[in-house]
Formats: structure tokens, sequence, C-alpha cells
């Protein structure tokens, strides 16, 4: 298994190099592992050593894992003199968090093998690592423990057809093995891991923490303020274009007492405009050119980057997109309004989405019919304070860790 990991890292790496030639996003992977070494080396040589002013270094798969760590990162810094390291294997979190205010140093994640790992513990020589959700490592995971430095997993989930519990994964499961705590999300991850002889913590996802912190400082927007009026207002978040091939007939029959504000995946024209065709029923506008003249539009299309999460502010009911490809996108920013949220049926890898539908704020749908459906059960039912209820429950997990690791 080690063999198979370090060829699996090899050939991954090789892939991404050819497939740079046509793909921006392989080769912003590229090209910003390219300035790793030079980020970090002028970033020690600027930052003298203080007895007290330690360096936490957190990795994060991309966005999503991230605003998973973000929680921690900010509790550390309000409580003592830190410095905090953010590394990204992913373009996509990189591009948009590389200003983050709260990081003294932000770089990708240089390729696994023990040459860089040795060389980037070495340079930084962290107080303690951080590994977010899925980022598993090897052999950064194993340099952390050769050099006594604490290493965590953070808001991890696990589950039964991972490699980890396979015949073949006694090298993976060293890995967790090497982590000085584990802390899970869900008491189902650490029966797993129990089972597979390794010991973990339950202490919830952090994103909680960070969604109801941010929809009390969330903004309002004249120009939509404007456009929504006295209407009910349906939000649909980081749609695909399955999704709206789904739900775009149940939001055409809505009636004049609705507005209708959504944001696509990828802010493209090629988005937009396909977003825009299936409305054709409805006057659509983008909000780069919204007015005070397009108050009778039916459509509000969000041509930028984010304000999603403010967005749900406004929203009677919400639907969040992914769950008909890839994945399902945040569906706790808009229950952190006291939305019930609606999405499509591939959530299985979402522990929260599990949760929501248990708890009854959750609707997965399969098709048109069954949204309508759930739209009409939902404009007769009020669930904001159940949905309320529920996401403060859930909160604590970053004091949780606070509490292991100190």
């Amino acid at each position: 298994m080690k063999v198979l990991y370090a060829s699996g890292v090899w050939l991954y790496t090789v892939m991404v190099h050819l497939v740079s030639w046509w793909n921006p996003k392989a080769r912003k992977w590229v090209n910003g592992r390219k300035e790793t070494w030079d980020r970090l080396e002028k970033f020690t040589a600027l930052q003298p050593a203080k007895e007290n002013d330690r360096l936490f270094w957190f990795h994060c798969a991309s966005l999503g894992e991230f605003e998973q760590g973000r929680p921690l990162i900010e509790a550390l810094k309000a409580q003592s003199a830190c410095k905090i390291a953010v590394s990204f294997f992913s373009p996509s979190g990189y591009e948009i968090r590389k200003n983050y205010e709260h990081a003294d140093l932000i770089f990708y994640l240089p390729v696994d093998t023990k040459k860089n790992a040795a060389r980037l513990m070495n340079q930084l020589k962290p107080a303690a690592v951080f590994f977010i959700k899925y980022e598993f490592w090897a052999n950064y995971i194993f340099e952390a423990k050769r050099q006594n430095i604490p290493c965590y997993s953070v808001s991890a989930v696990f589950r039964e057809n991972q490699v980890f519990f396979k015949w073949y994964g006694g090298y993976m499961r060293t890995v967790l093995k090497s982590f000085t705590a584990l802390f899970v999300q869900n008491e189902q991850s650490q029966i797993l891991l129990k089972k597979a002889g390794i010991q973990a913590i339950v202490s919830g996802d952090t994103r909680y923490d960070r969604v109801m912190k941010n929809a009390e400082k969330a903004q309002r927007f004249p120009a939509i303020d404007a456009f929504v009026k006295d209407h009910l207002v349906f939000v649909c978040g980081s749609l695909w274009q399955p999704d709206l091939a789904v739900v775009s007939s149940g939001l055409n029959k809505l009636g004049k007492a609705w507005k209708i504000i959504l944001t696509t995946h990828e802010i493209t024209e090629h988005h937009l405009s396909e977003a825009e065709a299936f409305f054709s029923e409805k006057k659509c506008i983008r909000f780069s050119k919204l007015t005070d003249q397009d108050s009778d539009a039916d459509v509000l299309v969000i041509d930028n980057v984010g304000m999603l999460m403010h967005l749900y502010g406004y929203a009677n009911l919400a639907y969040v997109g992914g769950a008909f490809k890839t994945g399902l996108h945040n569906i706790l920013e808009p229950a952190s309004f006291g939305l019930p949220v609606i999405f499509g049926p591939r959530y299985k890898k979402f522990p929260e989405a599990e949760l929501f539908i248990q708890s009854g704020i959750g609707f997965s749908i399969s098709d048109a019919s069954e949204f309508e459906a759930v739209c009409s059960k939902l404009q007769q039912e009020n669930l904001r304070e159940k949905v309320l209820q529920f996401m403060n429950s859930q909160q604590g997990a970053t004091r949780r860790i606070l509490e292991k690791i100190h």
C-alpha cells in the first residue's frame, strides 16, 4: 500500500502537469507550486523568531475545508499572539482566500513526498499542524510525528467504504494513528475508527460556529431591497445545469408574489446565459445591471462572487445546488437564517444533509414534480424556529477542539 500511495501521488502529479497545457485550473495548480518555496523562504526570513510567538499551520483541500478550519484559526488568533500559515491543495480555495486577513502566510501545498515534508516542516517549524476534513497526506503527517509536532485532523468524516477500513488499508490506518488527535464530526465516524483500533473525539462540525456568526453580520444591498420590496423571495444558490433543469419549471410557476434570486456555480457568460434561458417565461436581470427601474423583473441573476451568504437573508425558501452533479454545496448558510433547505439526491457524503433530513429541516428531491411538491408543502409551514433551534444545538465544535489541544 505504501508503494501504491507513492505511485498514486506521482501519477496524479504527472497527469496534472500534462493537463495544464490546456486546462486553466490545472495550470494554476502547477504554476502556484513553483512559487511555494520562494514564498516560504521569504516569509521565514522576514519573521524573526519570538519566544511566545507560535506558528500554527492549517492545510485545506479547497474553499469548503477552509471554512471548516476558519473558526479555529480565528479563535487561536483571538486567544494569543500567534502566526497562521494556510496551505491549499486546490486553486479554487487558494484563489479565493489568498488574501485572507487572518493568515500570515498562504501557499500551495507541495507534492506529498518525504523530501518536501521534511523541508516544509524545517522551514515553518510549526507549533501544531491542522489537517481539515479529508486531508490525510501521509508524508507530512509522518514527518510531524517524527519531529514531535502535534498534528490534528479537524472536522473529519469517515464512511465504511473508505480505504482505511479495507483489508488492504493498513498503511492508511497507520497514517490515521499518527495524528495526535482525530476530531470527527459524528459518532458514526468515531465507531468506525474504534473498530479499526483508532481513537477519535466527537467534536462536531466547526462550520456551524462559522455560519451562525456570519448570519449576524449579513449585509443588505439597496438595489436588492428595491428589487424585492414586499415580495416573497426564493433564493437558489450554486446551481449547475442539472439543478436548473429540475427546479426551473417549478420556479417558473411561482406567481407574481415571488421574486427569484439565483447564483450559478461558475460566474461565466456561458453559465449565466444558460441559467437565464431556463426562465424565458419570466423577466431576468443581472445584478451588475440592476437599477431602480427594474423592480418589475422576476429573476435576479447574480453575476459576481461573494454575495450568496448575504442573499439568504432575503429568502423565504432556499434551494442549494450541486447534488444533481458532483456534490452538494453549502446548506448550512441558508439554515443559519432559519431557512429549511431543498437539495438534490446526491448527498450521502454530506453528514449535515443526513442530519437536516432526519431533523425535518432538509428536503431531498429527485425530479421536478418532487421539487414542486416540497415547495408547496414549505409554503404552508413556518419552520424558521425549528431550523434555528437545530442550528444552535450544533454549535460548539471550535470550543471543544480548543479545550483538547491546549
